[in-house]
């Protein structure tokens, strides 16, 4: 467990679910998945500017330990990682996390739910949608993503870059879900469930209960660049998109200033609206 610690009140609480375990070259010098979550969402803190928070982020192990939190209700999100791993394999853990994302969104909808590359491909799995390999083809390193009416909403942003990683990805949107952007390679980039209360027209993050993206806020150009070499070395990655990749190694990043603060809204929302509702039942 890690603790950030801002003056502010209640901290918020958020339980990142590891589904997989850094290059050893980057567990050395950025820590594990709960670590660089730590990280995106401080310094996405630090970029908006905005008032001190403090923050708690606890990390389970759910694909080597299969461990999950007891007490899921002490938190404000749940966030799954990316992994190595494909999230259509028939594999003990990976079902597992499956029947827990349907468990969250079904039982515990105060919770918000986040995915990140392997886990907005393992929530769409979860919630009506499916992960495919994409017919061999790569999105690696920083590349611009064309988002819809709803995604320049919530993110504020016309056009987003995030680090990319990935082969798999979700061909649509499964049912109740809102498509955030997209690109050539995939046409999926991130969705949104909204709840039963919430208008699209007028869509805000308080509306949110499950946020994806395929792309990963949490990285940065060292992160990505030591994978880069490492799957260059083995034959996994061509010349040819390494190179590709090289060219846009340094275009703009908006991990922590976009898809962080946008987190971070989402987070206050939630939080704001909880203590609404809490004190019109104690009037009640």
């Amino acid at each position: 467990m890690s603790n950030t610690t801002f003056p502010s009140s209640k901290p918020y609480k958020i339980a990142v679910l590891l589904c997989d375990t850094p290059l050893p070259a980057i567990l050395a010098s950025q820590g594990d998945y709960g670590a660089i979550f730590e990280t995106l969402f401080r310094n996405a803190l630090r970029e908006a500017g905005g008032p001190e928070t403090k923050f708690v982020v606890d990390a389970y192990d759910v694909r080597n330990e299969q461990v999950y939190p007891k007490d899921v209700d002490q938190y404000d999100a749940v966030l799954l990682t990316g992994s190595a791993a494909s999230a259509y394999e028939n594999l003990e853990w990976i079902n597992k996390l499956v029947d827990y994302v349907r468990f969250l969104s079904k039982e515990k909808p105060q919770i918000r739910l986040i995915g990140i590359c392997f886990g907005h491909q393992i929530i769409a799995r979860a919630l009506g949608g499916e992960c495919v390999p994409n017919d061999g083809k790569w999105e690696i390193g920083v590349t611009e993503i064309n988002l819809t009416e709803i995604g320049q909403k919530l993110l504020g942003v016309s056009t987003l870059n995030l680090e990319q990683m990935h082969r798999d990805h979700v061909p649509r949107v499964p049912p109740n879900f809102r498509l955030l952007g997209s690109t050539s390679v995939a046409p999926n980039q991130g969705m949104v469930q909204l709840y039963p209360d919430a208008s699209p027209d007028s869509v805000s993050p308080a509306d949110v209960h499950i946020f994806t993206v395929q792309g990963h806020p949490e990285f940065h150009k060292k992160i990505t660049e030591e994978i880069v070499k490492a799957r260059h070395a083995t034959g996994v990655l061509s010349d040819e998109l390494v190179d590709d990749y090289q060219r846009r190694a340094d275009w703009r990043n908006d991990g922590p200033g976009v898809v962080g603060k946008t987190l971070w809204e989402i987070l206050r929302a939630s939080r704001e609206k909880q203590q609404a509702q809490a004190a019109i039942q104690a009037v009640v």
